[in-house]
């Protein structure tokens, strides 16, 4: 038998760094010289790369291993109708593992956890689901409000899913309900055995655009609106707009802030059709029946909730982690967290988005972005949807300690995405305290005792 020799590689004097690929032969990985591997190269190559480093401080390996995630977002209709099997086979992607499952005797086992509320509406049927499944299943349903957003929820259900004794792997967590929800059971599924699948099915308009979209999960700490969290995606989520039904008026209208966003920064179309039909919207719940409307009325709760779902993957998707700060989904973001946080529970989220995107189209158009009539037009828009335009809480002083927060924590830079016209934004840094406080004064004075100003 020949030895492994303890050194494999020859270290020129000019050059003291190599690259290694990794190949795994008989469920061995062993590393091989070079970027690119000959074609005749037996076993599996990793994507990996390792890269060592010799000088006269020692050795250093860096390690270039890429992570990908896939998921899927998948918008049906009878999600809980036992003639869909969406809610338990949705997620697998592969034929053979599909087929294996389908074809199996063993019962499937699935843990939910499920907003406390959304169980009231809709526990038996659930249930029912589960029975003519025959699934092996535990349902803990819980209060999820922003007021109890905290580690020690997400703490709760890690107890209950190890009482379950899931395998981390086979049996996604099924988180069903608000954000809040689906952003708790999101993180507890993240740190359960360094992380187990989860699917996510929003039962909230804000959720079934924003919440269920992307990748971030998390946790308010130290009075901060999601100070701890992580970014892991689901396996899959899924959307049935007929949950929205059973929520409350000011419900829809809170979702339809978020739907505005994309549209002021993205969607100049998206926009106009929440300017036309935003009523319909609202007292159809979003769902298809244009009963009293013009015709072209029913398709707009599939378009609009379509479109603001593309808009946000497209920004979402190329950068999941945030590793580019110059975001424009946090239009509405920078002083909404504090202002939210500071007087809950009387906003809801996509209220104190809209103040804060509200106040950001004055600044827009006191920097020369807009048009007056743009501005009347998207403030128009927002009294339309039914959304708070201004509040007495959103003090300059909370403008002003917000936008440090932001240079804090986004590399020395204010990054504020602003519209520059229906459906056009930028992100600019550039914004002097004189713009700020010329556009709080107007805001101030011509919003702060309208119908629609919170205080």
């Amino acid at each position: 038998m020949g030895k492994t020799p303890l050194v494999d590689t020859v270290y020129d004097n000019k050059k003291k760094q190599k690259e290694f690929s990794l190949v795994q032969v008989k469920d061995t990985w062993r590393r091989k010289v070079g970027k690119k591997l000959s074609k005749t190269t037996k076993g599996c190559v990793s994507a990996a790369k390792i890269y060592e480093s010799i000088s006269e401080k020692g050795t250093s390996w860096t390690v270039v291993s890429p992570i990908v995630f896939t998921y899927k977002v998948i918008e049906t209709e009878g999600l809980l109708d036992p003639s869909n099997d969406t809610v338990l086979l949705g997620h697998i992607r592969d034929p053979q593992e599909l087929e294996s499952i389908k074809n199996t005797t063993k019962p499937l086992r699935r843990f939910v956890v499920i907003d406390q509320v959304v169980y009231k509406l809709y526990g038996p049927k659930l249930t029912e689901y589960f029975e003519v499944h025959n699934v092996v299943y535990k349902i803990l349903p819980l209060p999820t409000t922003e007021e109890n957003k905290s580690m020690e929820m997400a703490m709760k259900i890690l107890e209950e899913a190890h009482k379950f004794s899931l395998d981390r792997r086979t049996e996604p967590i099924i988180a069903i309900g608000g954000g809040v929800c689906l952003d708790i059971v999101g993180l507890a599924a993240s740190l359960y055995r360094r992380r187990t699948p989860y699917i996510r099915i929003p039962t909230t308009l804000l959720s079934y655009i924003d919440a269920s979209v992307g990748a971030k999960t998390g946790v308010n700490f130290a009075n901060c609106k999601n100070k701890l969290g992580s970014y892991i995606p689901p396996v899959a989520t899924f959307l049935d707009r007929s949950f929205i039904q059973t929520v409350p008026r000011r419900h829809i209208s809170n979702g339809m802030a978020e739907m505005l966003k994309m549209a002021l920064m993205k969607h100049r179309g998206l926009f106009e059709l929440l300017e036309m039909h935003g009523k319909f919207l609202l007292d159809s719940r979003f769902q298809s029946d244009s009963r009293g409307y013009e015709s072209n009325c029913s398709e707009a709760a599939s378009l609009s909730t379509r479109v603001a779902i593309e808009t946000m993957l497209e920004e979402l998707a190329p950068n999941l982690w945030e590793d580019d700060l110059n975001r424009l989904v946090d239009f509405g973001h920078l002083i909404s967290p504090k202002l939210e946080m500071k007087v809950l529970p009387s906003l809801l989220h996509g209220e104190a988005v809209n103040i804060d995107m509200s106040y950001m189209v004055y600044v827009s158009q006191e920097k020369g972005l807009l048009t007056e009539e743009e501005k009347q037009r998207i403030v128009s828009c927002m009294v339309g949807l039914e959304l708070p335009v201004w509040h007495s809480e959103c003090t300059m002083d909370l403008v002003l300690h917000s936008l440090c927060e932001r240079l804090k924590h986004s590399g020395g830079l204010v990054r504020m995405p602003l519209p520059v016209g229906l459906g056009q934004a930028g992100i600019f840094n550039d914004t002097s305290d004189e713009i700020l406080h010329g556009a709080y004064k107007k805001w101030c004075d011509e919003l702060g005792t309208s119908p629609n100003s919170s205080s």
